[in-house]
């Protein structure tokens, strides 16, 4: 991250490089920081380093590429983020695909050493009950992304299921990212040691919203929410993030984003009043359509003198509120990159489609 005043932006050739790439690629520079240990535009999700060569990364971890899953390579399964695959990446895979890709995968490599698994494709609906069943072979997983498929793939068209069964049957995991929203679904569980929890969406369910709101997630730091639009079943609305909000079974929670909304200034007057707010280290607002009825709210609620991020990227806040935001907060990294221009009324999130 760079910090040129009190604006915050990523960048790959200074701070935040992940170490481990630094040393598994000498020479080449790593990424900027995985997204759930810090807030990143949409667009760095998938990471490019410093001479424009494509890299992905999960969980600190390189992904494994064709030379590792034909069983040539380094086959250290801690050093690597491995694909699970149910079939082809552009296709639908159902539960039989993904029994057949787990064992393909843990024919090749040591499945009590793997840490990470990235589901890859546009379906990962039947994923999770697979790696349930399969969960004693697996004792070392502490990473898990479901949709781990491009960006430019259209979010609204991956498929997931119920993610409930991934929760109960690894108690240790720490990490769960999950891509896309079309027919997703959460039971409230408790799991006391996951840390990081990120839905990227362009639509995310209320029920799931809510869901959230009573789970028991007593180690959990970074939560991050793309509430996206109606038209793509993001029908969450404010009431449905009250359970978050108070932050009752989020006694850890230090990073919170509520991103994408096109609700943002009315998320934005619930965060002036959230109890949860008083022990965040960073918030992020960013990707909707706030505006500056929203910023007002934020200003005129309780302090935010004790953050040290808050991201409001890609908004529609006039310039004199921003200086207004920059001014309240003179020790805050603020990050009010990418301010939109309004459409006559209408505004617009960053991801929908």
């Amino acid at each position: 991250m760079v910090t040129e005043g009190n604006e915050m932006f990523a960048d790959a050739q200074h701070e935040g490089h992940d170490r481990y790439l630094d040393a598994l690629h000498p020479g080449e520079a790593a990424g900027p920081r995985d997204p759930g240990e810090t807030f990143l535009p949409e667009d760095a999700f998938y990471r490019h380093d410093g001479t424009g060569s494509h890299r992905d990364t999960y969980a600190g971890l390189p992904v494994a590429d064709l030379d590792e899953l034909d069983g040539h390579g380094d086959l250290d399964p801690s050093r690597f983020a491995w694909p699970l695959h149910g079939g082809e990446i552009y296709e639908e895979a159902d539960g039989a695909g993904f029994t057949a890709g787990l064992e393909e995968l843990l024919d090749t490599v040591d499945g009590s050493g793997i840490q990470a698994v990235v589901v890859a494709g546009i379906s990962s609906r039947d994923a999770p009950a697979v790696l349930a069943a399969n969960a004693h072979r697996l004792p070392a997983l502490r990473s898990l992304f479901l949709g781990f498929i491009e960006p430019d793939y259209q979010i609204s068209w991956i498929q997931q299921g119920d993610v409930t069964p991934v929760l109960e049957a690894f108690p240790r995991l720490r990490r769960l990212d999950v891509r896309g929203a079309g027919g997703l679904s959460l039971s409230p569980v408790r799991h006391a040691s996951l840390e990081i929890l990120r839905f990227e969406s362009g639509g995310l369910p209320g029920e799931v919203v809510r869901a959230l709101g009573r789970c028991d997630l007593p180690a959990l730091e970074h939560l991050e929410l793309w509430l996206g639009v109606a038209e793509y079943g993001g029908d969450a609305t404010v009431a449905d993030l009250e359970g978050i909000l108070s932050g009752e079974g989020l006694p850890a929670l230090r990073r919170l984003g509520l991103r994408d909304s096109e609700i943002q200034d009315e998320v934005a007057a619930a965060v002036a009043s959230a109890p949860v707010v008083a022990r965040l280290e960073a918030l992020s607002l960013a990707m909707g359509d706030l505006g500056d009825e929203g910023a007002e709210a934020l200003l005129s609620g309780q302090p935010l003198t004790h953050l040290r991020h808050l991201d409001l990227h890609h908004h529609f806040l006039t310039a004199p509120m921003g200086e207004r935001v920059r001014g309240a907060l003179p020790g805050v990294a603020i990050d009010l990159s990418e301010p939109r221009g309004q459409l006559g009324d209408w505004r617009y999130v960053a991801v929908a489609e």
